[in-house]
C-alpha cells in the first residue's frame, strides 16, 4: 500500500495562495523530484482547474517558460491526476481520472493501488482527509513571507490537533524551507 503526502506551499502565517509563494527553478526542481517519486497527483476541482487553464500549454511549449518549469509540465502531463469533485465528471487533461463516491472509500482504494505513493496538492481537499485520517505524510515548503491574507492552511478546522513527527528540514537556496512531517504514532 502506497501512502498519501499532503504537499503544499505556504507563507510564514500559513496562506496557500499559490501567487505568494517563490515561482524559481529550485522550487520547480523540487516539486518535480517530489513528483518523480509518486505514482500518482490527487486535486480537488479548484485545484485541478488552476493547474489545467497553464501547464498543458506550457508541456506543448505554447507558453513561455524556463527549463525547471518546463520539466515539470512535461512530467506533470504524464503523471497520473485525480481529481474529486462533486460539481464536475469530466477531466479531459491527459491522465486525469474523476474520483467519485465514498471519498474515504475511493481515496483508501488509490493509496492501496498506488505503491509509489499518492502525492495531494489541494488545501481544502487536505481538510477533508485528514478529518478521514487518511493523509500520512505531509511536506510543507514554508516560503519566508507573511501573507497577511487567505486562503491559510486548515482554514476550516479540523476536530482536534494533529501531532507530527519530524523527519527532516532542509533549507533551500532561495530560503525556502522543505518541512517533511510523518503522522506521530
Amino acid at each position: 500500500m502506497g501512502i498519501l503526502t499532503f504537499s503544499i506551499n505556504l507563507t510564514l502565517d500559513g496562506c496557500t495562495d499559490h501567487q505568494e509563494g517563490i515561482a524559481d527553478d529550485e522550487t520547480h526542481a523540487f516539486f518535480t523530484r517530489l513528483m518523480d517519486e509518486s505514482g500518482a497527483m490527487l486535486w480537488g476541482r479548484v485545484t485541478y482547474e488552476m493547474m489545467e487553464s497553464y501547464w498543458p500549454a506550457v508541456a506543448r511549449g505554447e507558453t513561455e517558460a524556463p527549463p525547471a518549469m518546463r520539466e515539470w509540465a512535461v512530467k506533470l502531463e504524464a503523471k497520473r491526476k485525480y481529481v474529486v469533485s462533486s460539481q464536475r465528471s469530466d477531466f479531459p487533461w491527459a491522465n486525469s481520472r474523476h474520483i467519485a463516491g465514498n471519498l474515504r472509500t475511493a481515496v483508501q482504494k488509490l493509496k492501496d493501488a498506488t505503491p509509489d505513493g499518492v502525492l495531494l496538492g489541494s488545501g481544502k481537499l487536505a481538510t477533508e482527509l485528514d478529518r478521514l485520517d487518511l493523509i500520512d505524510e505531509y511536506l510543507f515548503l514554508v516560503h519566508p513571507r507573511i501573507a497577511g491574507h487567505g486562503p491559510t492552511l486548515y482554514e476550516s478546522g479540523l476536530i482536534s490537533t494533529r501531532r507530527l513527527d519530524l523527519i527532516s528540514a532542509r533549507p533551500l537556496c532561495n530560503g525556502v524551507f522543505a518541512m517533511h512531517y510523518r503522522r506521530a504514532s
